[in-house]
Formats: C-alpha cells, structure tokens, sequence
C-alpha cells in the first residue's frame, strides 16, 4: 500500500514540474535522490533481525533488538516462539528425506514443488499482465492515445496513480472477506477486460486516424520518405516522422502532412514545413500549426484512459498484493526463505523483461498489437490461477502441505474439513491421522 501511496507523490510531483520544458526532467530525476538519501542513512542504524540473530548464535543480541522494535521490557513469549520456529525449521531440515540445498529439496518434494510452481507463476502473471509498462508508461501511454500537452498526459497519468493507491486499500479490505483465490480471479478477469478496453481504444485510434491531406514543399535537403504515409498512424510510427496539422473552426483536424522531425528537437519541431523552428513566430511555427510527435489526435483518447483507470481498479485489490500475500503463505518454515526468494526474482526478471520489451513491441506489433498480447497473457493468467490455485485463507501451515500434496486436478479444491485432523511429524513432514490412536 504504501509502495502505491508512493508512486502518487511521485506522479504529484512530476506533473508540478512538467510545466518547466526545458530542466523539468532533471528535477524530477535529481529529487528522486533524496527519498534514497534518507533511506541510505537510516540502513546504517537498522540492526539485524531478531530471527537472523538467533539463527546466527547470537539470542541476547536478538533479545535486545527486538526490545526495541516492541518498545516492551517483556517480550518473552514472542522470542520464545522465534526460537521455537528456528528449532523446528532445524529439525525439519535433519528430518527430511532429501538434503543438499534448498532449493533442490523444494523441487524433490512434491508438495514444496507445486508451491514453488504457483508461486512464481503468480508473480510472473502479474507482471506479463502489464502492470509495470502501465505505471512506468502510464504518461506515455495517455499520450500515445491522442492527449497533445504533456504536462496533462502527466496528470492524467497521476490520476490513474492514485485510483492505483486507493483501489490497493480496497484490497486490504477484502483479502480476509472473500478470500485469496477469489480476489485474484477477479482481479485478473478485470484485468483482461480492461485491456481489451485499452486494446479497442488504440485500433479506433488507428482505425480513424486523420489522413495526410497537404504535402508541403518538397526540401530536396531532407529525407522526403515521410511524405509516402497515408494517414497519421503510419506517420507516428515511424520514429523519423511527425504529423503537422491545423485546426479548423470546428476544432477538427485539417491540412494533415507527415513530415521528417527536427534532429535535435524531434519532440516539439519538424524538419521543414510550417511546424519547423522559425524565429520569426512567437511560437516558433508558423500561426495555427500543431506537431504530434509519436502520438496522432483523436477523439477516443476518452476511451485509453477510462481503460488505464479500469486496469487499475481491478488490478491494485487483487494481482497487486495477492501475488506476494500467497507467497508468504503457502511454504513450509524450511522452504520460506528460499521459496519467497525465488517469487521475488521471478518477478524482477519479468518486470525488467516487460518494461524493456513495451517500446518496441509498439514499433513492431503495433499499439493495439501490443494491448491485444497482454490481454492474451492476462488470459492465459486467468487459467492458471482456476486450475492450480486453491484457497489459502484461514489454512494453518500444517495444512498448507497436505494442500498442496494433491494432484494437480484436485488442489483447488478445499480441504476436507468434517473430522478433526491431529498433526504429527513423521521424518520432517506433515502428517494427518483422524484417531489420536494412530499417534505412538
């Protein structure tokens, strides 16, 4: 939540400096620094945990520590139960019938493997839905959509960061109301909506994208290979190109020509033609040009945005938290660590692989191309967690394995739950026995 909470600020501050074209980027670079300063500072006085101290030897240091982490004389009980864990996890580990590593004991025990598979299938899910290249491109995206001024691409991308943060507390309402399973169902079958939301938004953008009506001058210094476009689409792009237009006087888009762009101000110039630099205007361009670079006009950019903010409504309560909520649930003390590790990396990994992928897929799958495969990934998401994720609440950890110790078929079904089950350890595992009798 407060990760969320986080990336609002952040989207505040950037669309406060936005209006600053010429050193606003820096700004919002440069003051990143300081939350980082802050928090560089406070690791030097952050002590170990309590658990890595007793795992280490050290039990009066992990005493002390966690004294002050309660603010309490007395707490006892709860390093009681820290030692207790530990100890378990050790007796497990000697009990076990695999060694080496854990990592390949996890995926010689069945139960540890499919957790392990459910796991980071949740946390490859979330990120191959597109989260990150809505919250990284979110302006981007808004401006691909047809919005002209950046600096309102950037508020309206601060608008869907906060329907991200508000909609992120929504889910910490109803984790414990409906449950894991049927909040990240939900959540992803929202998702995919959504995108084919944004998906349809883009191919009417590209559908009725305003044609190329003017061919200015032909400047026999400049590459003319723009001027072979037929609409704005297939003029935007082409990361060479740029559309020039006017506004007639029902503020429709009229005299469209695509032109190459300025080499050193692509952004806001053209090459040649009425939207060139010229220090004869006021502006710069010549009375009533517009320059779209990298994004066409549109009427629908209405419907991009609606998208982006319904993604993110069905998104933030479910596939946000849920993902690393399920982790921290569903592995046994001796695989905890590890399991949550290798959760973490599956997301990272995806998370650079997505951000560093959208741009180009754009270029090459089209922009509707592009929202059209996450939306099939999205899918592909919502199958995974019907068949192979069961509900987590309200489980003990002993359960958790007998849980996952079913067939794939059946593990999303609940545990039986009409005789009282006692648990014993036998040779590092969980076991169930109805009848006390069974238990030497």
């Amino acid at each position: 939540m407060f990760i969320t909470l986080r990336q609002f600020v952040a989207s505040i501050i950037d669309g406060a400096f936005s209006y600053n074209k010429q050193d606003g980027w820096r700004y919002m670079l440069g003051l990143a620094g300081v939350p980082s300063l802050v928090q560089f500072v406070g690791f030097l006085f952050l002590p170990e945990s309590p658990r890595w101290l007793v795992q280490h030897g050290d039990n009066l240091m992990g005493k002390m520590v966690l004294k002050r982490l309660r603010g309490l004389d007395n707490v006892d009980e709860e390093f009681d139960q820290i030692k207790q864990s530990f100890e378990e996890e050790q007796r497990e580990r000697k009990e076990s019938d695999v060694s080496g590593p854990v990592i390949l004991r996890m995926l010689q025990h069945a139960p540890t493997r499919r957790a392990l598979l459910v796991g980071c299938g949740l946390q490859m899910f979330q990120q191959i839905a597109g989260i990150n290249t809505v919250m990284y491109y979110s302006a981007s995206i808004i401006k691909m959509a047809g919005v002209q001024d950046d600096s309102m691409a950037i508020w309206l991308a601060a608008v869907t960061a906060f329907v991200n943060f508000l909609f992120t507390a929504v889910g910490v309402y109803l984790v414990e109301k409906v449950g894991r399973r049927i909040l990240a169902l939900g959540s992803m079958a929202g998702v995919f909506l959504s995108l084919l939301v944004l998906a349809i938004a883009f191919w009417f953008s590209a559908q009725y994208s305003p044609p190329i009506t003017y061919l200015p001058a032909q400047d026999t210094n400049i590459s003319q290979h723009c001027s072979m476009y037929k609409t704005c689409n297939q003029c935007a792009l082409d990361a060479e190109c740029g559309y020039c237009f006017t506004l007639d006087s029902n503020n429709s888009v009229a005299n469209g020509s695509c032109v190459p762009t300025d080499a050193s101000r692509w952004d806001t110039f053209a090459g040649t033609g009425r939207c060139a630099y010229a220090n004869d205007t006021a502006d710069h361009q010549q009375a009533g040009a517009n320059w779209a670079f990298n994004y066409c006009p549109s009427r629908y950019s209405w419907l991009a945005i609606l998208g982006l903010v319904l993604y993110l409504m069905f998104f933030a309560p479910g596939m946000g938290p849920m993902p690393w909520t399920i982790n921290s649930e569903i592995y046994p003390l001796w695989a905890r660590s590890t399991g949550n590790a290798c959760s973490a990396a599956t997301n990272w990994v995806f998370n650079l692989l997505v951000s560093m992928t959208f741009l180009t897929l754009t270029e090459t799958l089209t922009r509707p191309g592009a929202i059209w495969m996450y939306s099939s990934l999205s899918f592909l998401g919502l199958l995974f967690i019907f068949f192979l994720l069961p509900e987590t609440r309200g489980y003990r950890l002993e359960e958790m394995e007998l849980l996952f110790s079913r067939p794939w078929g059946q593990i999303t079904a609940p545990l039986q739950q009409d005789r009282e089950v006692q648990y014993i350890r036998v040779r590092g595992h969980n076991q169930g026995t109805s009848d006390a009798s069974d238990i030497e």
